[in-house]
């Protein structure tokens, strides 16, 4: 087992800037922990009534660097976001060196079970969409997923790999948000408060590596229940006509494409991912 932080001090940094973007959120929050095989694992929740939306967030991020999705998403269902262990956040630092994608899976499904959190629909981002299909649970009624990992590898241009390359060797302001460009359409600009958190991120937390397509058969199965996908229309990891024919062969529906978007869901593109949502959650409770 490996830490996402880099040392004892880098955790500490992380998980106060956590701990004070909740405590300042303009929404009332609830936050839990649940204790599971892989350690504590802790959930933000939002919105009146048991928990129906239940979100995994995407690579190197948690409840506090994704509270605009749980204040878009609990104005209308009442949602929860899992902090994943073995990523910046107030869950427990460790993860595996290897077969990640597997160990998530377990993990998500003992915390659905533990917190005792029935028909559920799964919101999965980026990496927390391979982790969404990769839980096998009958807890889970469907699955929403918004530029998703999982179904095919990601495409690195040059280009993104210098831009990384000078972010993850020197993590300043500057670098952070020329990286951010790529994930975000021609012409638009990455919000400053992401900026902030990848860069305070990668100054004290080790990388993870693009998760690799998930086994046939596990899409397979997974398309037993509902399963909608959107992706970004500018995004660079996952081009929508590489995407698109994946998502049609294993969940028999059409790849949604969100105008304007990269592979970085932005504020301004969280009503897409509502209507996503409610196309398999039905009517909202606002």
């Amino acid at each position: 087992m490996q830490s996402v932080y880099r040392n004892a001090r880098s955790r500490l940094t992380v998980q106060q800037w956590c701990s004070d973007t909740l405590a300042r959120a303009e929404f009332p929050l609830a936050t839990t922990t649940v204790d599971t095989a892989a350690g504590k694992v802790h959930l933000t929740s939002a919105g009146a009534g048991k928990p129906r939306i239940v979100v995994i967030p995407g690579t190197g991020h948690n409840a506090a660097a994704a509270l605009p999705w749980l204040r878009a998403l609990s104005a209308c269902w009442p949602t929860t976001i899992v902090d994943l262990p073995g990523q910046p956040g107030l869950s427990d630092p460790r993860r595996p060196r290897r077969a990640r994608l597997a160990w998530y899976g377990r993990v998500l499904a003992e915390v659905l079970k533990t917190a005792q959190l029935d028909d559920v629909i799964l919101v999965g981002n980026s990496l927390g969409a391979a982790v969404a299909l990769s839980a096998a649970s009958p807890r889970i009624t469907a699955r929403a997923l918004v530029s998703p990992a999982g179904f095919v590898s990601l495409t690195v241009d040059p280009k993104l790999i210098r831009a990384s390359m000078a972010w993850l060797l020197r993590p300043t302001i500057d670098h952070t948000r020329d990286m951010l460009q790529l994930f975000v359409a021609p012409g638009r600009s990455a919000p400053e408060s992401e900026v902030d958190w990848m860069t305070l991120m990668a100054a004290n937390c080790r990388t993870t590596l693009a998760p690799p397509p998930l086994p046939a058969a596990v899409l397979a199965d997974r398309a037993q229940v509902p399963c909608l996908v959107a992706v970004g229309e500018h995004d660079r990891f996952l081009p929508p006509r590489r995407l698109a024919p994946v998502v049609q062969h294993t969940t028999n529906t059409r790849l949604r494409i969100i105008g304007s978007m990269g592979h970085l869901t932005t504020p301004e593109h969280l009503s897409d991912v509502v209507a996503l949502v409610a196309e398999v959650a039905g009517p909202s409770s606002s």
